[in-house]
């Protein structure tokens, strides 16, 4: 599975709760109304892996147990991956609250995958749309897409809500092709085509 927001579209940023202290200076590489992008390092693997043991996420995106070296190795892989491209997600304090990805790239085809992982302290707090929407800015105003697609279980009510808020647009359902914790589930299937993206009334992340 590659969505797991567990976010309310409606929900607005709070920039101030002083939750958590600011994070590591980091390089900034795309921004967002209220959020920015980093590249993701291989010295955020356990970062990501305090994330995945998370109940919600664990259950939503299905990860599997695996040892913090086993997910270093799978980070090296991503950054040499051309064919995707992955981010943490930051607060204006530079505090990373989660992290999103554009993954297997066609650039042929114009087409890509939409993951995103926000961690638990930061659900429900307006970051997930407004990382959503920067992503897909990203994808249709800077490179050459013209197909995102994202999947979720078919139970996962805030990240499906989140999905439909950035205007994507529910395809189908793929009947239990997932298997956790002894049940089969149900996945989503959405997607958001270049011109429904150019018709979305709201502003670019150029525009924040």
């Amino acid at each position: 599975m590659s969505v797991d927001m567990n976010e309310d579209a409606n929900t607005a940023l709070n920039e101030t709760d002083g939750d958590g202290a600011a994070g590591e200076e980091r390089v900034v590489v795309w921004r967002g109304a209220g959020v920015g992008f980093s590249a993701l390092d291989v010295d955020d693997a356990e970062l990501l892996a305090s994330w995945r043991v998370d109940p919600v996420a664990a259950h939503h995106i299905g990860f599997w147990p695996r040892p913090l070296s086993a997910l270093r190795e799978r980070i090296e892989q991503h950054v040499e991956d051309n064919e995707r491209d992955d981010f943490l997600v930051l607060r204006p304090d530079g505090t990373p609250v989660g992290h999103i990805a554009l993954t297997d790239q066609s650039q042929v085809d114009g087409t890509a995958e939409v993951e995103l992982l926000l961690a638990a302290p930061y659900r429900g707090r307006g970051y997930g749309p407004a990382a959503l929407d920067a992503l897909v800015d990203l994808a249709f105003g800077e490179l050459p897409m013209h197909r995102l697609t994202a999947s979720t279980h078919t139970d996962n009510a805030p990240a499906l809500a989140v999905l439909a808020a950035s205007g994507f647009t529910q395809e189908g359902v793929a009947r239990s092709a997932c298997l956790h914790r002894a049940r089969r589930h149900d996945l989503a299937q959405y997607a958001l085509l270049r011109p429904e993206w150019e018709r979305l009334d709201r502003p670019h992340a150029w525009d924040a």
